[in-house]
C-alpha cells in the first residue's frame, strides 16, 4: 500500500498536477493525513477567545507560497488598532520552508498590501494580505501582485472592473467529493446546480458560514450558488477595480480554507478533481472598462474579442499555474466548456471561450465574459493578462516588458 501511495504522488508530481488533485489521487491508494483540530471541544476553545485582549491587537499576514496556489500565514501582535495598510510593519519569515528560497539564504519579506478585518477573531483583529520579496527586496517567483499593479495603473483611467465566479468542491478528509457514497457515486448531474434539499446541496453550512465570514471582513463577495457536480460549489466576488479584484479573491479563498478547516473538510481548487462526465472547475472572469460600459460600448467588446482570438494561447498559458497542463483536463469541449486548442464567442453560449451575455448583446453596452481561466488560477495573472491585451493591445505570445 505505502508504495502505491507515494507512486501515486510522484506520478502526479511527474504530471504537474496541482495539490488538490493530489488529494484525490490519495484517497484511492490510501487515507491522507489530515489534522484532527476540527474534532476539539469549540465551547473550550470560546473560553479563551472571550478573554479581553487589552489594547492589544492580533494581525495575520497572509501570503501565498512557492506553488503559486497554497497560502500561509502567521500573527503577530501590535500595540495598537491600525488603521491603514502604512501603519502595518513589515515582517519575514522561513522560505526554504514554502517552496520560495534555498535553506542557506533563507529570509523572505512580507510587505503589507491590503487589510481586512478578521472575522475568525472578530474586531479589533486584522487579516492582512502581504506582497512576498526575495533576501534582495525583488520580488518573489509567485508574487505576481508585484506586476499586476503597475499594469493597473498604466490603465487606471479606463477604470477596468472585473468579476470572478470562484467554482470549488468540497472534500472530506479522504479526499473523498463532500457527501458522496464511500464506495460509489451520487446520482448523475441535473438536480444539484442550484439545488435545495439534503439531497440534492451538499455542504451548505460551509457555504453559509464563508459568506457571512466574507461579508464581515470586507471581501466584496456578491454571490454564491451550488454547482453542477454535487459537492461543488461556486462563490462570487466583484465589481472590484483593478488590482483590487485579486486582493479580494484571495482573501475569499483564505477565508475559505480557514471556514473548512473548523469543520473538518477541504476546499479543492483543482479544475478536474474527478474525472468522467462531471463538471470540471473554473474561475470565469468578467471583464469590462469605462468604454464598454457607456453607450455603444459593444463595438469596444468585439474590438477586445478580436484581440483575445489572436492571443487565444497566451492567455491559456496565463489561466492556470501549470501553463494550461491543469486546464486541458477541464477545456475538453464538454461539460459547459470551450476546447483548450480552439477560440470560440458567442451571445449566450456556455461552450464558447468567451460569452457575450444575451443582456449586453441586447442593450449594445456592458461587459464580456472569459470562462477559460480554471478555478487554480492566479487572479493577478489572470486580470493583468487581459487588461495587456484588451487595453494596452500587446501581440504575440510574451508579455511586453515596459521596463525597458
Amino acid at each position: 500500500m505505502i508504495t502505491t501511495l507515494w507512486a501515486t504522488v510522484y506520478a502526479c508530481r511527474d504530471q504537474q498536477r496541482s495539490p488538490s488533485c493530489v488529494f484525490f489521487s490519495l484517497y484511492v491508494t490510501g487515507k491522507m493525513a489530515t489534522s484532527a483540530s476540527s474534532k476539539l471541544s469549540k465551547a473550550v476553545k470560546q473560553q479563551y477567545m472571550d478573554l479581553p485582549q487589552g489594547e492589544k491587537v492580533q494581525a495575520m499576514y497572509i501570503w501565498i507560497d512557492g506553488t503559486g496556489e497554497g497560502l500561509r500565514c502567521k500573527t503577530r501582535t501590535l500595540d495598537f488598532e491600525p488603521k491603514s495598510i502604512d501603519d502595518l510593519p513589515e515582517w519575514n519569515f522561513d522560505g526554504s520552508s514554502t517552496h520560495q528560497s534555498e535553506s542557506s539564504n533563507s529570509d523572505m519579506y512580507l510587505i503589507p498590501a491590503v487589510m481586512f478585518r478578521d472575522p475568525f477573531r472578530k474586531d479589533p483583529n486584522k487579516l492582512v494580505l502581504c506582497e512576498v520579496l526575495k533576501y534582495n527586496h525583488k520580488p518573489a517567483e509567485t508574487n505576481l501582485r508585484h506586476s499586476c499593479k503597475r499594469i493597473m495603473r498604466m490603465v487606471e483611467n479606463h477604470q477596468p472592473w472585473f468579476g470572478m465566479e470562484q467554482e470549488y468542491t468540497i472534500l472530506g478528509t479522504d479526499g473523498h467529493p463532500f457527501g458522496w457514497p464511500s464506495n460509489g457515486f451520487p446520482g448523475p448531474q441535473g438536480p444539484y446546480y442550484c439545488g435545495v434539499g439534503a439531497d440534492k446541496a451538499y455542504g451548505r453550512d460551509i457555504v453559509e458560514a464563508h459568506y457571512r465570514a466574507c461579508l464581515y471582513a470586507g471581501v466584496q463577495i456578491c454571490g454564491t450558488n451550488a454547482e453542477v457536480m454535487p459537492a461543488q460549489w461556486e462563490f462570487q466576488v466583484g465589481p472590484c477595480e483593478g488590482i483590487n479584484m485579486g486582493d479580494h479573491l484571495w482573501v475569499a479563498r483564505f477565508i475559505l480554507h480557514r471556514v473548512c478547516e473548523d469543520f473538518g473538510v477541504m476546499v479543492s481548487f483543482d479544475p478536474k478533481p474527478i474525472s468522467g462526465n462531471w463538471n470540471g472547475a473554473g474561475c470565469h472572469t468578467n471583464f469590462s472598462t469605462k468604454e464598454m460600459r457607456e453607450e455603444g460600448g459593444l463595438r469596444v467588446i468585439e474590438e477586445s474579442i478580436e484581440r483575445l482570438a489572436k492571443r487565444h494561447m497566451y492567455h491559456i498559458q496565463a489561466y492556470d499555474p501549470k501553463g494550461g497542463l491543469d486546464n486541458a483536463r477541464r477545456l475538453t469541449g464538454h461539460h459547459e466548456t470551450s476546447n483548450i486548442d480552439e477560440f470560440s464567442a458567442g451571445v449566450a453560449n456556455r461552450s464558447a471561450s468567451i460569452r457575450i451575455p444575451r443582456s449586453v448583446g441586447h442593450e449594445k453596452s456592458g461587459y464580456f465574459e472569459d470562462r477559460r481561466p480554471s478555478a487554480n488560477c492566479d487572479p493577478y495573472m489572470v486580470t493583468e493578462a487581459l487588461v495587456r491585451t484588451c487595453l494596452l493591445k500587446e501581440e504575440g505570445s510574451e508579455p511586453t516588458d515596459y521596463n525597458k
